[in-house]
């Protein structure tokens, strides 16, 4: 088993919560509660490791954030 980071924002737009994991192509969601997006995220990831059928350690992983100021 293997933990994920994920990105999580409210858009106010679409009144949706959305959610990306850094570094994993194709692992963004989005869903009407916190709950609905963690449930939607498990099962992109799933997809997604499916799909790379590659090494857990291998795959790239989330660092964290940096705040750039211009």
């Amino acid at each position: 088993m293997k933990t994920f980071t994920a990105y999580v924002e409210w858009d106010p737009e679409t009144k949706l919560y959305v959610g990306i994991v850094p570094g994993i192509t194709g692992a963004h969601t989005q869903g009407e509660t916190l709950d609905e997006l963690h449930e939607n995220l498990k099962e992109v990831l799933e997809l997604c490791l499916e799909e790379y059928g590659a090494d857990l350690e291998a795959m790239p992983h989330f660092v964290g954030l940096q705040q750039e100021e211009l």
